[in-house]
């Protein structure tokens, strides 16, 4: 068998890229803390801080006082090494956040889409007000990750269908590389939701673990061997129209007419929620009733989930039976999978807080062979666009810091 050529090569990329590593997460660092983190002698790793500082890498940000002798020097990434951009894409508005290779948010902007129906143009605008807002040129961004309601076929990476959505199809994705001239990943929203509870959140250090979106609709993210499951054609997770006791079962074709008798107001997925299934137990419009059956009259299901919360007194009853409904779908994802830990995400999931989380956790306990962990999301700000832009660093920093090392 022929040995790789180029070993010291493949040796210098592997120990340049665990030192960026090192530095971006726990940055800044002097020579001798990097050896120590990294096993790396003294020689070896001034060699590396000064290939790194050639590149433009990396760079001398202060000084650390010790005891005898001058200071040693304080290394760090340069945040201006790369920039990337994340976007989250509804129908009432499009997110997008640009962040330095550090991952520090440099700027983030909502705008209105104005009935624009031409996906390419809408992101393009969006981007350009970030880079605007961040003073950073769009072409300095190395990739784009975008997050949208729908499924995207793990396949192409193009999205297929999108009821929130219809302008987003298949070819979009083309048209996005042609017009950014730049790497771009579409993702669906709660998958990226889960990327960020693992990176941010509540997840943190979990290999595997589901995601509850409770929001205007549902939906659901898994995550195995800390990779997430999209299924063969991309719609894993779409528990809405999981069959459950106490509802109809689903039925027609998602991609009729939304106007055709039968739907309801469509899944955080993008995909219309059949008048059956569990997201006719557990969407807004269901809550909300259920809300005011209970004498919570607040005029979304969010401010009212909130207001039981706030006062289990008065709420406890509503948040019981609300917990009743949502154990039918954590406690399926339990049974076929068992994850180990169940997040609820989403403005329900997030409104509803512990005491809701713990009604949920008694509940599947009474009807599940195990007992995962019930948690609410700890992912701060918008977890869709945290979730973009996180895999968007993951992949500038695979492109710039290898790159770098390889040279």
């Amino acid at each position: 068998m022929s040995r790789r050529p180029g070993t010291p090569r493949l040796l210098r990329e592997l120990n340049d890229r665990a030192a960026l590593d090192l530095l971006v997460g726990q940055g800044p660092l002097t020579r001798a803390q990097i050896g120590e983190h990294t096993g790396l002698s003294k020689v070896t790793a001034s060699q590396l801080l000064s290939r790194l500082e050639e590149r433009g890498l990396v760079e001398v940000v202060g000084e650390q006082a010790g005891g005898r002798g001058p200071n040693a020097a304080l290394y760090a990434v340069v945040p201006s090494s790369a920039y990337v951009a994340g976007l989250e894409v509804g129908p009432d508005g499009v997110t997008a956040g640009v962040a330095d290779i550090t991952g520090s948010i440099a700027a983030q902007v909502t705008v209105d889409p104005n009935g624009a129906d031409d996906p390419v143009k809408t992101v393009h605008n969006a981007v350009a007000k970030a880079c605007r807002s961040a003073k950073v040129a769009l072409s300095r961004l190395n990739a784009f990750v975008i997050g949208t309601p729908g499924v995207v076929d793990p396949r192409t990476g193009d999205v297929q269908f999108s009821f929130d959505l219809p302008s987003w199809h298949e070819g979009v994705l083309a048209g996005l590389k042609t017009d950014l001239r730049r790497p771009v990943i579409i993702e669906n929203d709660v998958n990226l939701a889960a990327v960020a509870e693992r990176a941010y959140g509540a997840a943190q250090g979990a290999e595997d673990f589901a995601l509850m979106w409770l929001d205007r609709g549902m939906g659901l993210s898994v995550m195995l061997g800390g990779r997430l499951h999209r299924g063969r054609s991309g719609g894993a997770g779409e528990i809405g129209y999981l069959p459950v006791p106490g509802a109809p079962l689903p039925s027609g074709d998602v991609r009729r007419d939304p106007a055709d008798e039968g739907f309801t107001e469509s899944t955080s997925w993008g995909i219309p929620a059949l008048a059956g299934g569990y997201g006719s137990l557990v969407g807004a419009d269901a809550v909300r009733g259920l809300a005011h059956a209970h004498g919570f009259t607040e005029p979304t299901a969010v401010e009212c989930v909130r207001a039981a919360a706030l006062n289990e007194d008065r709420g406890s009853a509503f948040l019981d039976e609300l917990a009743h409904r949502i154990s039918y779908g954590v406690t399926s994802v339990n049974i076929v999978l068992d994850p180990g830990l169940v997040v609820l995400a989403g403005q329900l999931g997030r409104a509803g807080g512990q005491p809701l989380a713990t009604r949920i956790s008694h509940a599947v306990n009474r009807i599940s062979p195990t007992s995962p962990t019930i948690a609410v999301t700890a992912v701060e700000g918008n977890a869709v666009l945290r979730g973009a832009l996180h895999a968007a660093l993951e992949q500038a920093r695979d492109e710039v810091f290898s790159a770098a090392a390889g040279d």
